[in-house]
């Protein structure tokens, strides 16, 4: 995605200072924070730096620029598209999901009804997370999710801590099984029927209900639906061999795994964890890992060195290289 894409998201002040920074940087970004009356943050590879009023980072923050109150209503006024109160649902769950894919956090002042959050008001701070499309993020970790003897995927579950690159894998998953992208020499079956439920419509960035990214020509997407009720409407009305979701972990979530599981349908779903041991601690995915519903484990995690990937199987060990050579450098760890 061009980065000229997403910079146009925002207002004009902020505009011409992006627009100063290097390509390179450009097109690394990740997420950009605009608080107002503080200065103003790029986040990149595991790092944060400020934007100065120059148009250049910095890591001091007296020197970064600071969004104006204007700034951020016109910001409001363009992702919400000049009609807020047709954002409630959004606004109560605190983020906006734009053209694209990206996400915008939300912060304020939260207004309560009986306790509970009805929507946000004196919106102060925007998180915009920028979605990328990676093709071929997902070959060297392909091939240790066939089941070869049913001639499709393992149930396989991916874990990271937050921004470490589960949605864009499982991105470009979909797509590779959509098209019969196996990447292994023994695996000679054709593509599969591709179901992805898109709760926050990050995965396949849907517009009017079309993909903007490339998610296969075998997939159909559901997009802006509750997880859990996603799942089971996919199941009863799209038949798919295998469907695709992120972030699971609440109780409605795991019951409609375990139904499409019973339904011969694969499942591909991610979670927020550092380690297996993390998502352990979370009741509702404990059970589903003790029963040994998922086959396949995927831990991704960032450093300075890149991305490591480790696999373990059913019984959460952890498997090794098998010597097939992998685009992308293989495995880690």
């Amino acid at each position: 995605m061009k980065s000229s894409t997403w910079v146009s998201i925002f207002p004009s002040s902020i505009q011409e200072l992006l627009s100063k920074l290097p390509e390179p940087i450009l097109d690394r970004i990740e997420e950009v924070r605009v608080r107002q009356e503080r200065p103003l943050e790029l986040n990149y590879a595991g790092q944060f730096h400020y934007v100065s009023r120059r148009g250049v980072l910095t890591d001091v923050p007296h020197e970064g620029y600071r969004p104006t109150r204007e700034d951020g209503n016109r910001l409001l006024d363009f992702i919400t598209n000049h009609s807020l109160y047709t954002m409630e649902e959004e606004l109560r769950k605190g983020y906006i999901t734009i053209q694209g894919g990206h996400r915008i956090g939300l912060a304020g002042r939260a207004v309560l009804t009986k306790g509970h959050v009805d929507h946000l008001r004196d919106i102060t701070s925007f998180n915009i997370r920028i979605a990328r499309e990676m093709q071929g993020v997902g070959d060297s970790i392909i091939p240790y999710l066939l089941d070869f003897r049913h001639q499709t995927v393992n149930h396989t579950l991916i874990v990271s801590p937050p921004q470490h690159g589960k949605t864009t894998l499982i991105r470009d998953l979909a797509r590779l099984m959509s098209t019969g992208q196996w990447r292994h020499p023994e695996a000679k079956w054709k593509g599969l029927k591709v179901g992805v439920v898109d709760e926050r419509s990050e995965i396949a960035g849907c517009m009017k209900g079309v993909p903007s990214f490339d998610v296969g020509p075998r997939t159909d997407v559901l997009d802006g639906c509750p997880k859990a009720e996603g799942m089971m409407m996919m199941i009863r009305s799209m038949s798919p061999d295998v469907m695709l979701v992120d972030e699971i972990g609440r109780p409605e979530d795991a019951e409609a795994i375990r139904e499409a599981l019973h339904a011969g349908i694969r499942v591909i779903a991610t979670a927020h964890g550092g380690e297996l041991e993390d998502v352990l601690r979370r009741p509702v995915l404990n059970k589903l890992m003790s029963d040994e519903l998922f086959q396949s484990y995927v831990v991704l995690r960032r450093s300075g060195r890149g991305m490591s990937r480790r696999f373990y199987d059913a019984r959460r060990r952890l498997l090794h290289p098998d010597g097939l050579a992998m685009k992308g450098g293989g495995m880690d760890g």
